[in-house]
């Protein structure tokens, strides 16, 4: 199936997104169908639906970096990784590939500003790009004062065009805003620029890997960001429908966080 900008556009405002709005985005872009244009088409469409006065953000991550165990590697590994892993260049470190082709379209989208997380971080264009993207603290880089936060605050959509329901990233927020002890937590060495000299720092930050929470007893088995992303479209969250050849899906970001927040808080408060 062909699918064009023109129709791409047209949809996605029949699913909801809005004028002006700040929209995060997940794309697959093999669901779409045959995109005349690719990723380059995405982009455009999107900021077709959102016009002059919206912003994109989409998570982009880091493809090359430093491996997640250092200490598991051989000790000349080690030292290789430790001597010459380069520091987080938001300009031309890549998005991960599992994070799809939109995300590295808009990282290198002319006028993008990324936050420059090496893990969490996002890219962002449009009229509110800076004021989403900066600042992004180097821990707990989904929580408060990020551009996740912003993107709630700022009464923003979450926009999955072909994209599963699991790569739904602002679960992590709810994840990390939850007033609930006892969290799992990861640390993890990177390199980073401190006064113009590169140094190693631990970032810690919840265990977006296997949930911050044993969600098995609260999901069934059943992936616990797909789990919160349905909980909030069944409560009328957002709307779903067709998107080039698949099915695509607005939610709204404030209604999404909180909705995962409670359903986090009422299962484990007591843990």
């Amino acid at each position: 199936m062909l699918v064009g900008r023109t129709q791409l556009a047209r949809e996605l405002v029949a699913l909801g997104m809005r004028p002006g709005a700040v929209a995060l985005v997940h794309c697959r872009m093999s669901a779409l169908g045959t995109v005349v244009g690719g990723a380059e088409t995405v982009v455009r469409a999107l900021l077709d639906a959102v016009g002059p006065e919206g912003t994109l953000v989409a998570y982009v991550g880091w493809e090359d970096g430093p491996p997640d165990d250092l200490d598991a590697l051989a000790v000349a590994d080690r030292e290789l990784v430790l001597a010459e892993q380069p520091v987080y260049d938001s300009a031309v470190g890549r998005a991960r590939r599992d994070h799809g082709r939109v995300a590295e379209a808009l990282r290198t989208w002319p006028g993008a500003i990324h936050s420059g997380h090496p893990e969490a971080g996002v890219a962002a264009v449009g009229r509110e790009a800076e004021a989403i993207a900066l600042p992004h603290p180097l821990d707990d880089g989904y929580g408060h004062g990020t551009p996740y936060a912003r993107v709630v605050e700022r009464a923003g959509q979450v926009v999955l065009l072909g994209a599963p329901l699991d790569t739904v990233t602002l679960v992590h927020h709810a994840e990390a805003i939850a007033r609930v002890p006892g969290k799992r937590r990861v640390e993890w060495r990177c390199p980073v620029r401190v006064d113009g000299r590169r140094e190693w720092r631990t970032l810690h930050d919840i265990d977006t890997s296997n949930g911050a929470f044993p969600y098995e007893q609260l999901t069934g088995g059943v992936d616990y960001v797909e789990f919160f992303a349905r909980a909030a479209l069944d409560r009328g969250a957002g709307r779903s429908g067709p998107l080039g050849a698949t099915t695509g899906h607005v939610l709204d970001a404030r209604e999404l966080t909180e909705c995962a927040v409670e359903l986090i808080e009422s299962a484990f408060a007591q843990s």
